[in-house]
């Protein structure tokens, strides 16, 4: 994968990250929600554990009636009793 200099322009302009990138951004509201964008794809699913693909590793997902809602391109919703999240890196 081909990769551009993010530097002057990206900080004159002040975006973030996620934004000219493919890093995932995650937003964890209490155990009960969670939002992952620039995802890739969806691993594996089953109500007590959810792996999904990003561009950089995989995050494992595990709980209790996990439900994936609000799945765009982007970005993907998961709700339910979150007990972790951990993270697999692939990429260096």
């Amino acid at each position: 994968m081909k990769k551009r200099n993010y530097n002057k322009i990206d900080r004159i302009l002040e975006l973030p990250k996620e934004v000219y990138s493919n890093t995932p951004k995650i937003i964890i509201t209490g155990f009960d929600e969670m939002i992952i964008e620039n995802f890739k794809g969806i691993l594996e699913y089953e109500e007590y554990f959810v792996r999904i693909n990003t561009h950089i590793g995989i995050i494992n997902i595990n709980g209790f009636n996990l439900n994936l809602e609000n799945m765009t391109n982007d970005d993907i919703k998961v709700t339910g009793h979150i007990e972790s999240m951990e993270m697999e890196r692939t990429v260096d």
